[in-house]
């Protein structure tokens, strides 16, 4: 009834020439998929990379933003193949005649696009230029039902527990997350963001019982260092395959649906939920 599919999460680096990353996104794609990965989960800004700096994000020029239909998006889906491939970039958007920016997500599969993500929590350097989004939804996958959310999305328990409540057994976390900007740590490890990276992960995967896939920016943009520590979480919070600061490949062989079902068999957290005590 269940198969095991091969997942892997992306540490890279991205910056804002986009035909730099078009290429190398495409060659992470095909080495992927080579290697006989199911489900690809590459950074937020694989397309035109992140802002330089939070503090002053005003001071700075944006990334290149991205229509939704724009003709990158051809050149990913068909070289992703019988892959399901998430990926993350700044989305322009006409309202009434004037441009909105989204930081954004799509889902690729070589029949089209599965699925979107529009950021719903941002940042306050982040709030300054751009627009939130208003929906968080899941979607079905030749992988199973997955849903996808933007790095400080995670912070929200509610952002990925909408995302379990609608069926979704797999969550893509795409992040451009960097070390303190206001009390850096000399050492990775020690950085206080550093470990709040992974403390999300993991306790996002075991409150809701899913498979978690966070993908990360790596180096340095601007005054930003970004962290790496892409990895895959299983059901029960255990982290299954992971990288480092560095940039690479995280990725392992895993039932997601026997997972889910074994982790949820005598603790069914979604189905334990008081809604009548705390939801309003």
């Amino acid at each position: 009834m269940f198969r095991p599919v091969r997942v892997a999460a992306v540490a890279a680096n991205f910056g804002r020439d986009l035909d730099r990353g078009l290429a190398k996104a495409l060659g992470i794609v095909a080495e992927a998929r080579a290697g006989g990965t199911d489900l690809l989960v590459l950074p937020h800004g694989t397309l035109g990379g992140y802002l330089p700096d939070m503090l002053d994000p005003e001071a700075t020029q944006l990334p290149p933003a991205l229509s939704a239909d724009d003709p990158v998006f051809e050149q990913v889906r068909r070289a992703c193949g019988p892959m399901t491939v998430c990926l993350g970039f700044t989305e322009a958007v006409d309202v009434h005649g004037t441009t909105v920016q989204h930081p954004a997500a799509v889902c690729l599969h070589g029949d089209g696009v599965l699925g979107r993500h529009r950021k719903v929590h941002l940042p306050p350097g982040e709030a300054k230029l751009y627009a939130a989004g208003d929906e968080l939804a899941a979607f079905d996958t030749p992988v199973g039902r997955l849903g996808m959310l933007i790095d400080f999305d995670k912070t929200f328990p509610e952002a990925a527990r909408t995302l379990a409540l609608q069926d979704a057994h797999t969550v893509a976390c795409l992040s451009a997350w960097p070390a303190n900007v206001t009390d850096r740590s000399s050492r990775l490890p020690q950085d206080r963001q550093s470990r709040l990276f992974d403390l999300y992960d993991c306790a996002r995967a075991a409150e809701n019982q899913v498979v978690w896939v966070s993908s990360n920016q790596t180096g340095m943009h601007g005054s930003l260092r970004f962290l790496g520590q892409a990895k895959v979480v299983g059901p029960g919070g255990d982290v299954l395959a992971r990288t480092g600061s560095k940039g690479g490949l995280a990725a392992v062989a895993v039932d997601v649906e026997a997972e889910v079902v074994r982790a949820r068999r005598t603790l069914h957290h979604l189905a334990e939920r008081r809604r009548e005590i705390y939801e309003t």
